[in-house]
């Protein structure tokens, strides 16, 4: 079990072409889960779970609330972005996250994976702050960009 690299959801591809996915209005909401190092995460990942998600008190299961930066396009590239989301009074060790579309879909709820992110090894935080930072809202750093 691994979570494995920074991955654009297949699955999320085939549900942008179907209009599923809306980051240019507050009309979707999405959320940012964060794992253990047992999660088995990656770009054949089509939704959320709770299977080795971070448990904590302070922490919440399904992640927290990201707010989006908006849609833009530049240079033939379009991109979207998050401000960062900190959760507070945690003691947690994460290994990565999963980005998910929690957006009512015909009347029920979705939890439609969008992309996974690897931390790159364990982050911990003892009675403090966890703050996932995303990367610059840039055509050359955005966390997701289409070319």
């Amino acid at each position: 079990m691994a979570i494995t690299t920074n991955a654009i959801c297949n699955s999320f591809k085939k549900e942008l072409l179907q209009g599923k996915h809306d980051f240019d209005t507050s009309s979707d909401t999405y959320k940012l889960a964060m794992y253990t190092s047992a999660a088995t995460l990656g770009a054949s990942t089509e939704n959320y779970t709770t299977g080795n998600e971070v448990s904590s008190s302070g922490y919440t299961a399904g992640g927290g609330t990201l707010i989006n930066q908006g849609v833009k396009v530049s240079s033939a590239i379009a991109i979207t972005d998050f401000a960062d989301l900190s959760f507070t009074g945690v003691t947690l060790t994460a290994r990565g996250a999963l980005i998910y579309n929690t957006t009512t879909d015909g009347g029920a709820g979705t939890t439609d994976a969008v992309a996974v992110l690897d931390f790159g090894g364990d982050k911990t935080a003892t009675a403090g702050t966890f703050t996932v930072q995303f990367p610059a809202f840039t055509t050359s750093a955005a966390i997701l960009r289409i070319a």
